[in-house]
């Protein structure tokens, strides 16, 4: 799909607007790389706020935006905005190139091929169920694709889940043929693992670690046990809180993160590229479940806006992963290695 002409020139990182467009354009300013963020007209003014982000704004209007951004080098940068907005449809069969594993993006967005994934990596998982005659116990009921926490349930009532199901059919959030996917709710507290994998410096990084401030989950917990039936649980992600798991735990999540991007390297070739996310739940006895993955950034990379400690134990200096990321494109650019980032 990528031709080598096609790089004769430094690449131009093509954003989308949100998500981690202010890390990544800063990121791949400081490295010295152009930047176009493109995006709906009423998300662009944000990013003519910030001086130091001297960037090109462009207003997306679908897949003819996408081509034009081809043609002037852009390469898209796989980010939460770029899977929920985009679509995954479009982001397969666009001709601009991606980097990262374009591919992933359809794994990303089917719950049955997303555990799939994780049970070859060999990853411990909660039980999960195909319908909600199979649900037993307490379950979390997800709706598919990059919401920011919107769509989500967690109850003990089946009827209560076809309640949630029914409703989100009629308001046409879940589109007839799309999979709602239940999976048992592990008490825990939530870690989101983020990695960087590089082709050019062929390792796995640790990049960091994050908490989700979400509401009304987080509400909740501030209430009275009577006052509790009061608020309905959600889990809609208003910010991010790092965290730092106790050291004991680093090794474990480093080995995941490995037996992940084999995984991807097995049943997705040439495998993961650049950032991802297991997202998991610490039990108390210091086990790490896994109940999700991103296959590209994630917003709870921003918490090292000032740049990660973690990376700096590879770097000899905090990077931010939008930095990261500008680091791997310009060695590849430099090395002519750039059929081995995009996809």
């Amino acid at each position: 799909m990528v031709e080598k002409e096609e790089y004769l020139k430094p690449p131009v990182a093509a954003l989308y607007a949100g998500h981690t467009a202010l890390q990544l354009a800063q990121g791949f300013i400081e490295e010295g790389l152009q930047v176009i963020i493109f995006g709906p007209r009423d998300r662009l003014r944000l990013y003519s706020r910030f001086p130091a982000i001297r960037t090109r704004l462009v207003e997306y209007w679908g897949e003819e935006t996408l081509d034009e951004i081809a043609s002037e080098g852009g390469v898209i940068i796989l980010s939460g905005g770029v899977v929920e907005y985009l679509t995954p449809r479009l982001v397969l069969n666009t001709r601009a190139p991606v980097f990262g594993l374009r591919g992933l993006v359809a794994w990303e967005s089917d719950w049955r091929l997303k555990m799939k994934l994780l049970e070859e990596a060999g990853l411990p998982v909660p039980r999960y169920f195909t319908s909600i005659d199979e649900v037993e116990g307490l379950v979390i009921a997800k709706l598919p694709g990059a919401k920011g926490g919107r769509g989500y349930i967690v109850t003990r009532s089946r009827r209560e889940l076809e309640e949630w199901v029914n409703k989100h059919l009629t308001s046409g959030a879940l589109e007839s043929g799309e999979q709602v996917f239940f999976q048992e709710y592990v008490v825990g507290t939530t870690m989101y693992a983020h990695y960087f994998q590089s082709p050019i410096m062929d390792r796995l990084e640790l990049t960091g670690f994050d908490v989700r401030y979400e509401t009304n989950a987080d509400a909740v917990r501030r209430l009275s046990p009577r006052n509790v039936e009061e608020l309905r649980e959600s889990f809609v992600v208003t910010g991010n809180f790092p965290v730092y798991p106790r050291e004991r735990l680093l090794e474990d999540f480093i080995e995941m993160g490995e037996r992940f991007v084999e995984a991807t390297k097995r049943l997705i070739p040439p495998g993961i590229i650049g950032p991802f996310c297991l997202e998991t739940v610490v039990t108390e006895d210091l086990r790490p479940v896994v109940f999700e993955f991103s296959g590209r950034i994630v917003a709870g990379t921003n918490v090292y806006l000032g740049g990660s400690p973690y990376l700096a134990l590879y770097w000899g200096r905090p990077l931010t992963v939008g930095r990261r990321v500008a680091i791997e494109i310009r060695m590849a650019s430099e090395q002519g290695r750039m059929g081995e980032v995009v996809t």
